[in-house]
Protein backbone atom coordinates (compact mmCIF):
# COMPACT_ATOMS: atom_id res chain seq x y z
CA UNK A 1 0.00 0.00 0.00
CA UNK A 2 0.89 3.37 -0.67
CA UNK A 3 0.78 6.19 1.45
CA UNK A 4 1.24 10.19 1.43
CA UNK A 5 2.29 11.95 4.36
CA UNK A 6 1.96 15.33 4.82
CA UNK A 7 3.48 16.63 8.34
CA UNK A 8 5.11 19.74 8.37
CA UNK A 9 7.12 18.55 11.66
CA UNK A 10 10.17 16.53 10.94
CA UNK A 11 10.23 14.94 13.94
CA UNK A 12 6.76 13.37 13.47
CA UNK A 13 7.12 13.29 9.85
CA UNK A 14 10.30 11.02 10.65
CA UNK A 15 8.99 9.14 13.30
CA UNK A 16 5.93 8.11 11.07
CA UNK A 17 7.37 7.48 8.32
CA UNK A 18 10.12 4.96 10.03
CA UNK A 19 7.23 2.98 11.31
CA UNK A 20 5.13 2.88 8.40
CA UNK A 21 8.04 1.47 6.30
CA UNK A 22 8.56 -1.07 9.08
CA UNK A 23 5.11 -2.59 8.29
CA UNK A 24 5.71 -2.42 4.88
CA UNK A 25 3.84 0.66 3.24
CA UNK A 26 5.81 2.55 0.69
CA UNK A 27 5.23 6.33 1.67
CA UNK A 28 5.89 9.47 -0.06
CA UNK A 29 6.29 12.74 2.42
CA UNK A 30 5.65 16.63 2.16
CA UNK A 31 5.62 19.33 4.59
CA UNK A 32 2.99 21.66 2.77
CA UNK A 33 -0.20 21.63 1.82
CA UNK A 34 0.57 23.24 -1.91
CA UNK A 35 2.89 19.69 -1.95
CA UNK A 36 0.31 17.61 -0.46
CA UNK A 37 -1.99 18.41 -3.19
CA UNK A 38 0.53 18.26 -6.10
CA UNK A 39 0.95 14.78 -5.35
CA UNK A 40 -2.07 13.83 -4.98
CA UNK A 41 -3.37 14.60 -7.99
CA UNK A 42 0.19 13.40 -9.70
CA UNK A 43 0.30 10.07 -7.98
CA UNK A 44 -1.99 7.30 -7.02
CA UNK A 45 -2.36 6.66 -3.09
CA UNK A 46 -3.94 3.97 -1.14
CA UNK A 47 -4.17 6.70 2.05
CA UNK A 48 -2.92 9.98 2.92
CA UNK A 49 -2.20 11.61 5.93
CA UNK A 50 -2.89 14.96 6.41
CA UNK A 51 -1.71 17.23 9.40
CA UNK A 52 -4.43 20.06 9.56
CA UNK A 53 -2.03 23.13 10.38
CA UNK A 54 0.65 23.19 7.14
CA UNK A 55 2.14 25.78 5.94
CA UNK A 56 0.70 27.29 2.53
CA UNK A 57 -2.70 25.32 1.92
CA UNK A 58 -4.19 23.72 5.46
CA UNK A 59 -5.10 20.10 5.52
CA UNK A 60 -8.89 21.26 5.79
CA UNK A 61 -8.10 22.86 2.63
CA UNK A 62 -6.37 20.09 0.85
CA UNK A 63 -9.14 17.44 1.62
CA UNK A 64 -11.47 19.81 0.64
CA UNK A 65 -9.89 20.59 -2.73
CA UNK A 66 -9.65 16.77 -3.32
CA UNK A 67 -13.00 15.75 -2.63
CA UNK A 68 -14.36 18.73 -4.71
CA UNK A 69 -12.60 17.21 -7.70
CA UNK A 70 -14.03 13.99 -6.98
CA UNK A 71 -11.06 12.18 -4.73
CA UNK A 72 -12.45 9.46 -2.84
CA UNK A 73 -9.08 8.18 -1.67
CA UNK A 74 -9.17 7.60 2.49
CA UNK A 75 -7.90 10.66 4.44
CA UNK A 76 -6.99 11.01 7.76
CA UNK A 77 -5.97 13.97 9.44
CA UNK A 78 -3.56 14.76 12.21
CA UNK A 79 -3.78 17.63 14.67
CA UNK A 80 -2.67 19.05 17.63
CA UNK A 81 -5.87 20.51 18.53
CA UNK A 82 -8.50 18.91 20.71
CA UNK A 83 -11.61 21.22 20.09
CA UNK A 84 -14.67 19.38 19.07
CA UNK A 85 -14.91 22.31 16.52
CA UNK A 86 -11.40 21.41 14.44
CA UNK A 87 -12.66 17.72 14.38
CA UNK A 88 -16.05 18.68 13.02
CA UNK A 89 -14.44 20.86 10.34
CA UNK A 90 -12.42 18.08 9.06
CA UNK A 91 -14.84 15.91 8.54
CA UNK A 92 -17.20 18.10 7.07
CA UNK A 93 -14.31 18.75 4.70
CA UNK A 94 -14.48 15.07 3.60
CA UNK A 95 -11.86 13.89 6.04
CA UNK A 96 -12.69 10.03 6.94
CA UNK A 97 -10.84 9.72 10.13
CA UNK A 98 -9.37 12.05 12.70
CA UNK A 99 -6.24 11.47 15.12
CA UNK A 100 -5.07 13.71 18.23
CA UNK A 101 -1.54 14.64 18.81
CA UNK A 102 0.12 13.17 20.65
CA UNK A 103 -0.94 9.66 19.41
CA UNK A 104 0.04 5.86 20.06
CA UNK A 105 1.73 4.77 16.83
CA UNK A 106 -0.15 1.35 17.21
CA UNK A 107 -3.66 3.80 17.16
CA UNK A 108 -2.45 5.45 13.98
CA UNK A 109 -1.76 1.71 12.27
CA UNK A 110 -5.01 0.20 13.36
CA UNK A 111 -6.80 3.75 12.18
CA UNK A 112 -5.03 3.14 8.83
CA UNK A 113 -5.89 -0.25 8.68
CA UNK A 114 -10.14 -0.07 8.98
CA UNK A 115 -9.34 2.73 6.55
CA UNK A 116 -7.79 0.61 3.89
CA UNK A 117 -10.86 -2.03 4.50
CA UNK A 118 -13.27 0.84 3.92
CA UNK A 119 -12.92 2.58 0.12
CA UNK A 120 -15.15 0.22 -2.51
CA UNK A 121 -16.40 -2.65 0.73
CA UNK A 122 -15.66 -3.89 3.57
CA UNK A 123 -12.69 -6.22 3.54
CA UNK A 124 -11.74 -8.90 5.82
CA UNK A 125 -8.53 -8.55 8.07
CA UNK A 126 -7.80 -12.31 6.69
CA UNK A 127 -7.57 -12.61 2.97
CA UNK A 128 -7.31 -15.65 1.15
CA UNK A 129 -6.61 -17.04 -2.47
CA UNK A 130 -6.79 -21.04 -2.75
CA UNK A 131 -5.12 -22.44 0.29
CA UNK A 132 -3.06 -19.09 0.65
CA UNK A 133 -4.05 -17.04 3.46
CA UNK A 134 -3.00 -13.56 4.87
CA UNK A 135 -2.94 -12.02 8.35
CA UNK A 136 -3.31 -8.16 7.43
CA UNK A 137 -2.76 -7.33 11.05
CA UNK A 138 0.09 -9.54 11.75
CA UNK A 139 1.12 -9.25 8.03
CA UNK A 140 1.63 -12.66 7.87
CA UNK A 141 1.34 -15.36 5.08
CA UNK A 142 0.94 -19.33 5.27
CA UNK A 143 -0.19 -21.68 2.48
CA UNK A 144 -2.04 -25.05 3.37
CA UNK A 145 -0.33 -24.80 6.85
CA UNK A 146 3.02 -23.68 6.01
CA UNK A 147 4.25 -20.85 7.54
CA UNK A 148 5.84 -18.42 4.39
CA UNK A 149 8.60 -16.05 5.34
CA UNK A 150 8.50 -12.78 4.04
CA UNK A 151 10.34 -9.50 4.17
CA UNK A 152 8.21 -6.46 4.51
CA UNK A 153 8.38 -5.56 0.58
CA UNK A 154 7.58 -9.03 -0.16
CA UNK A 155 4.37 -9.07 2.27
CA UNK A 156 3.49 -5.39 0.50
CA UNK A 157 3.92 -7.04 -3.07
CA UNK A 158 1.83 -10.29 -2.44
CA UNK A 159 -0.56 -8.43 -0.51
CA UNK A 160 -1.48 -6.17 -3.37
CA UNK A 161 -2.04 -8.85 -5.32
CA UNK A 162 -4.22 -10.85 -3.24
CA UNK A 163 -6.58 -7.72 -3.31
CA UNK A 164 -6.31 -8.01 -7.14
CA UNK A 165 -6.65 -11.82 -7.21
CA UNK A 166 -8.14 -12.47 -10.60
CA UNK A 167 -6.73 -9.48 -12.55
CA UNK A 168 -3.40 -8.67 -14.36
CA UNK A 169 -1.64 -5.71 -12.66
CA UNK A 170 0.97 -4.07 -14.99
CA UNK A 171 4.39 -2.92 -13.45
CA UNK A 172 3.73 0.49 -13.43
CA UNK A 173 0.45 -0.34 -11.40
CA UNK A 174 2.63 -2.43 -9.25
CA UNK A 175 4.91 0.18 -8.51
CA UNK A 176 2.47 3.18 -7.96
CA UNK A 177 1.01 1.18 -4.97
CA UNK A 178 4.24 -0.91 -3.53
CA UNK A 179 6.68 1.19 -3.96
CA UNK A 180 7.55 5.04 -3.44
CA UNK A 181 8.47 7.83 -5.80
CA UNK A 182 12.18 6.72 -4.94
CA UNK A 183 11.47 3.72 -7.47
CA UNK A 184 13.51 3.38 -10.59
CA UNK A 185 10.95 2.47 -13.80
CA UNK A 186 13.73 1.37 -15.55
CA UNK A 187 14.86 -1.42 -12.57
CA UNK A 188 14.53 -4.89 -12.82
CA UNK A 189 13.32 -4.91 -9.02
CA UNK A 190 9.59 -5.81 -9.81
CA UNK A 191 10.78 -8.83 -11.64
CA UNK A 192 13.06 -9.92 -8.96
CA UNK A 193 10.23 -9.52 -5.91
CA UNK A 194 8.11 -11.75 -8.34
CA UNK A 195 10.26 -14.44 -8.55
CA UNK A 196 11.47 -14.35 -5.14
CA UNK A 197 7.08 -14.73 -4.00
CA UNK A 198 6.54 -17.45 -6.67
CA UNK A 199 9.33 -19.54 -4.97
CA UNK A 200 8.48 -18.82 -1.86
CA UNK A 201 4.33 -19.36 -2.13
CA UNK A 202 4.25 -21.70 -5.10
CA UNK A 203 5.94 -25.08 -3.28
CA UNK A 204 7.29 -27.68 -5.87
CA UNK A 205 4.25 -29.76 -4.70
CA UNK A 206 1.53 -26.85 -5.03
CA UNK A 207 -0.26 -25.53 -7.88
CA UNK A 208 0.81 -22.75 -9.70
CA UNK A 209 -0.97 -19.47 -7.94
CA UNK A 210 0.91 -16.12 -9.39
CA UNK A 211 1.59 -15.98 -13.16
CA UNK A 212 3.05 -14.16 -15.54
CA UNK A 213 0.85 -12.89 -18.30
CA UNK A 214 3.08 -11.90 -21.00
CA UNK A 215 3.33 -8.61 -22.20
CA UNK A 216 0.89 -7.01 -19.71
CA UNK A 217 1.67 -7.78 -16.09
CA UNK A 218 1.13 -10.59 -13.45
CA UNK A 219 -1.99 -12.46 -12.00
CA UNK A 220 -2.64 -13.91 -8.71
CA UNK A 221 -4.98 -16.93 -8.45
CA UNK A 222 -5.13 -21.07 -9.29
CA UNK A 223 -5.39 -21.98 -13.48
CA UNK A 224 -9.15 -22.98 -12.73
CA UNK A 225 -9.94 -19.07 -12.70
CA UNK A 226 -9.14 -18.79 -16.16
CA UNK A 227 -5.68 -17.17 -15.76
CA UNK A 228 -3.83 -20.12 -17.68
CA UNK A 229 -4.59 -18.43 -21.44
CA UNK A 230 -1.00 -16.31 -21.98
CA UNK A 231 0.50 -17.31 -18.37
CA UNK A 232 3.61 -18.56 -17.60
CA UNK A 233 4.68 -19.78 -14.01
CA UNK A 234 8.35 -20.43 -13.55
CA UNK A 235 8.03 -24.02 -13.31
CA UNK A 236 6.05 -24.27 -16.77
CA UNK A 237 8.68 -21.75 -17.68
CA UNK A 238 11.72 -24.06 -16.97
CA UNK A 239 10.21 -27.12 -18.18
CA UNK A 240 9.69 -25.61 -22.12
CA UNK A 241 13.03 -24.70 -21.99
CA UNK A 242 14.47 -28.10 -20.59
CA UNK A 243 12.50 -29.32 -23.53
CA UNK A 244 14.14 -27.03 -26.12
CA UNK A 245 17.72 -27.64 -24.72
CA UNK A 246 16.51 -31.33 -25.05
CA UNK A 247 15.64 -30.94 -28.49
CA UNK A 248 18.73 -29.12 -29.64
CA UNK A 249 21.20 -31.68 -28.28
CA UNK A 250 19.34 -34.23 -30.29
Amino acid sequence: MRLLLAEDDLGVQRFVIKGLKEQAYAVDAVASGDEALEQAEINTYDLIILDVMLPGLSGFEVCRRLRQAGSKIPILMLTARDAVEDRVTGLDHGADDYLTKPFEFRELLARLRALLRRPTELKPAQLSVANLILDTAAQSATRAGRRISLTHKEYALLEFLVRNTGRVVGRAEIAEHVWDETFDPFSNLIEVYVNRLRRKIDGPKEISLLHTRRGAGYVLGSIDDGNSADCDSSSSSRNKSKSAGKKHDV
